[in-house]
């Protein structure tokens, strides 16, 4: 029997998470007599095998702590996971890592401003590191992902490493997966509660070095992330924004009590240089269609107004939103267009 199926059968026993596996094996030592210490049932022998069956067939690859591709500071964290699951390039997971989060509700010019940032990180050699969401998350995925090159960012999800949520990130998930990575501490296709959410923030903060908070409210999932980042010892940046804003209230409050940082762009980072904007041979979006995606958000944008931001005429941002809409970039909705 594997090591690796002794790990699961005693992660995927009912109220025993990193904690109690850790008391575990302080207890009894070898693996073989942790499981046969604590009654390892056949259903969950069976329910670990077909999980391993799973993990197999979608190329998922299962990486414990002991080993040198689990993330130092992840391992470094208390009660980190013993073992995580991967799927992607796995050379992604040896980068420096920048965390960027932010509200699912996020302003054009939040996401805009996040995106061009991840760019500038992903181009330095760091991977941007991000919960996948909506909004701010997806925003510096993809901003990462307009760097050349691949092993650009690392999705953390709450669900299983093959439970893709929100649906509406499809397209995305599968571009992190081919150019980055999606990791989990979940069994493989497990379908995620609130309190993995929080799990899965506190992970985002014990992978980065570096974490960076655009909007978001005060009681939010991005504030307890940013609360996970100084407990952990991380360095922390917040993003300001209008204080008539509630999305301003969380990132303008940690900067006037001076527990983060004030980020301005890329020269806090990298010096007064700017970061172009490449797009990779593999991006499907041409320069043309990346710069009306760029300004689309969750708020509608009509054609008009993306004439002006853009600086495009009415037929060229037309043809755009067209090839957008079919690759199920962005959505039209009453008022103009969003970003999926």
């Amino acid at each position: 029997m594997s090591d690796l199926f002794n790990k699961l059968l005693i992660l995927r026993t009912p109220k025993i998470g990193p904690v109690r596996y850790a008391e575990i094996i302080s207890q009894f030592g070898a693996l073989d007599a942790a499981v046969d210490a604590i009654g390892v049932n056949d259903s969950v022998r069976d329910s670990v095998a077909r999980e391993m069956d799973v993990a197999a067939q979608l190329n998922i690859t299962y990486i414990s702590d002991d080993e040198d591709l689990y993330p130092p500071l992840l391992r470094a964290v208390k009660n980190h996971p013993p073992v995580i699951t991967a799927r992607g390039n796995l050379e992604t997971l040896k980068k420096r890592c920048v965390g960027m989060v932010g509200t699912r509700h996020a302003t054009a010019a939040g996401m805009e401003f996040m995106g061009n940032l991840a760019t500038a990180f992903a181009s330095h050699d760091f991977a941007v590191v991000s919960g996948m969401a909506m909004g701010t998350d997806s925003a510096a995925h993809r901003g990462a992902l307009r760097a050349n090159g691949d092993t650009q960012t690392i999705a953390v999800l709450g669900g299983g490493v093959d439970y893709i949520w929100p649906l509406e990130n499809e397209s995305l998930y599968y571009e992190i997966v081919e150019r980055g990575v999606v990791i989990s501490e979940m069994p493989v296709g497990f379908k995620p509660t609130g309190s993995n959410f929080v799990q899965r923030n506190r992970w985002i903060a014990g992978l980065s070095e570096k974490l960076i908070l655009g909007e978001a409210d005060l009681k939010s999932g991005s504030m307890t992330t940013a609360r996970f980042g100084v407990e952990m010892g991380r360095e922390l940046w917040a993003i300001p924004s209008h204080p008539a804003d509630s999305r301003a209230v969380g990132p303008n409050s940690l900067i006037a009590n001076g527990v983060a940082k004030l980020c301005m762009g890329e020269s806090d980072f990298f010096g007064d240089k700017k970061t172009t904007k490449k797009s990779n041979e593999k991006n499907i979006n041409s320069e043309s269609e990346n710069d009306v995606l760029d300004k689309l958000g969750t708020i509608p944008l009509s054609e008009s107004v993306l004439t002006q931001i853009v600086k495009k005429s009415v037929s060229e941002i037309k043809r755009d939103l067209v090839v957008l809409e079919l690759r199920g970039a962005v959505k039209k909705v009453d008022g103009g267009y969003i970003r999926l």
